[in-house]
């Protein structure tokens, strides 16, 4: 992994974040959205929601000359008051040439460290996982998320078949134990 950084995105990251997620998209159950489903408007509405309620962390590196954007954590607090103390629907994305590097695990750690030490408010952390991402499952349970359960048939594939979604999250308490 060659001289990665992590950073917090801000409102100029757009254009970088929107390549970023079309390439990962282009994997099969890269994102859940697909490649035509992710626009400049809807990267624009994840930084303008962010920088409200939420944490965005980049991760970047210069291996080429110039600073490029390898990997995106997100997740955000939902408007309502009884759901202030969680931040809701985490999403990573690492670009496939970044993918078993170490650049999730570097994104993560450095994304649940700024949650634990400086988002004291935030009490629990939440995201979503398909059935069939295993690796991903895993990945999740040893950054200390724990499987709280099973929406059957939640996710239609891109060759119309269902797969449940799996809930996943890290709470405070996990800390004490």
């Amino acid at each position: 992994m060659s001289a990665v950084q992590i950073r917090e995105a801000t409102i100029e990251d757009a254009n970088a974040v929107f390549n970023l997620y079309r390439a990962v998209a282009k994997i099969p159950g890269g994102l859940a959205r697909l490649e035509a489903e992710i626009s400049h408007d809807y990267i624009a509405k994840i930084l303008q929601h962010l920088a409200l309620s939420g944490l965005m962390l980049l991760a970047t590196n210069n291996s080429s000359g110039e600073q490029r954007v390898v990997g995106c954590i997100h997740a955000y607090t939902p408007a309502l008051y009884c759901f202030s103390h969680v931040l809701s629907e985490l999403t990573i994305a690492v670009h496939p040439e970044q993918q078993g590097t170490g650049v999730g695990r570097l994104l993560f750690s450095g994304f649940m460290q700024k949650v634990a030490t400086g988002l004291l408010h935030i009490d629990r952390v939440e995201l979503i996982s398909r059935q069939s991402n295993r690796k991903a499952i895993e990945f999740y349970t040893s950054m200390g998320f724990v499987q709280e359960g099973e929406m059957r048939g939640r996710i239609k594939n891109i060759d119309g078949s269902l797969e449940s979604d799996i809930p996943m999250a890290w709470t405070r308490s996990s800390l004490t134990k």
